[in-house]
């Protein structure tokens, strides 16, 4: 008989999101599962929106944050085997055998992470360049991960159980990478099935792009910098985003020094930089230009090596201010 899969899903104010997300999960080809929901204290129409669905829903009677409500999600769970995704994912119908097959295959001692689709659930731009960008970041070393990321993440009962669960008191959004790392150092396998997809519903203008930019950049460099692990290739905070950050602000600098040197060497060495700054990220341009085409990965390129470095050096440099200040320490 198939193992029962408990589906755990926070959610918090998620009404935009969680109707399409729970539809997805009903509509998989995978028939043995129950569907936890976890509301953290909602303020819009998430609640009513979930009372629809035939799910279990647990309502916190205090703001608990997305760990939390993953925890108490997983305690209150009866499946041999926990899936762990968010409200705003879309699963692939498919999904959940493909989740069910990874354990089987992994051993009692593995976790298995997913990652987002290539194309997104909302078309537009900046939603595939998100999508995309997370895709070829978390899928670049499938057999050692540094981390897996909840959107898609599947684990037996057991070892969730002892793994102690996830961090409550602990920073925003790198919840799963605090636990990733932990399981790792205790001696567990962390393994990436690129099969294993979830569709993201991004809802991305070139603002919010940029903010979700300087919001994940703060975070990393605090995490980074207290874990003291800055230049390290780990998922989306890749070794190519590094580069790219650091190039665009030495090939800023190197311009800014020809206007005031009598000297083309600055705008010779820009152009270099700027082509081995390329040349790291040519796989995540190759996939953008396989996925969307020609005009669409030339419109990537400008905006991933001119505008969305500028966002993430905001988020840089608050990132080590606030470790300064003492912050998350």
């Amino acid at each position: 008989m198939a193992h029962l899969i408990s589906i755990i899903i926070p959610c918090h104010n998620g009404a935009a999101t969680i109707e399409q997300c729970l539809a997805s999960v009903l509509a998989s080809k995978y028939s043995h599962f129950e569907v936890i929901v976890v509301d953290d204290c909602s303020e819009d129409d998430s609640v009513a929106i979930i009372k629809k669905f035939p799910c279990r829903l647990i309502a916190l009677a205090n703001h608990a944050g997305a760990a939390q409500a993953r925890n108490i999600g997983a305690e209150q769970s009866r499946g041999e085997i926990l899936f762990f995704t968010d409200a705003d994912c879309v699963l692939e119908k498919d999904t959940l055998a493909i989740a069910a097959i990874s354990i089987a295959h992994s051993g009692v001692d593995t976790i298995v992470g997913g990652t987002y689709t290539k194309k997104p659930y909302d078309r537009g731009f900046f939603n595939s360049f998100q999508s995309l960008y997370i895709h070829y970041s978390e899928t670049k070393n499938c057999a050692h991960p540094d981390y897996l990321a909840t959107h898609g993440l599947v684990m037996s009962r057991a070892l969730f159980k002892k793994s102690g669960g996830f961090p409550a008191d602990f920073m925003p959004i790198l919840e799963d990478v605090e636990f990733s790392h932990r399981m790792k150092k205790k001696g567990y396998t962390l393994r990436i099935n690129p099969h294993l997809l979830v569709r993201h519903i991004f809802n991305y203008s070139l603002e919010r792009s940029l903010r979700n930019a300087i919001k994940k950049s703060t975070y990393w460099t605090l995490y980074s910098m207290r874990n003291k692990d800055l230049t390290a290739d780990s998922g989306t905070a890749s070794i190519e985003l590094k580069v790219n950050v650091v190039t665009l602000f030495l090939i800023l600098t190197l311009l800014a020094t020809a206007t005031i040197l009598p000297s083309f060497a600055p705008v010779y060495i820009a152009v270099l930089l700027l082509c081995v700054n390329i040349y790291t990220s040519r796989k995540l341009f190759a996939l953008f230009y396989k996925t969307e085409g020609f005009l669409y990965m030339i419109k990537a390129l400008m905006y991933y090596l001119l505008i969305y470095p500028l966002a993430v050096s905001i988020g840089a440099v608050r990132g080590m201010l606030l470790f300064a200040a003492g912050k998350y320490k």
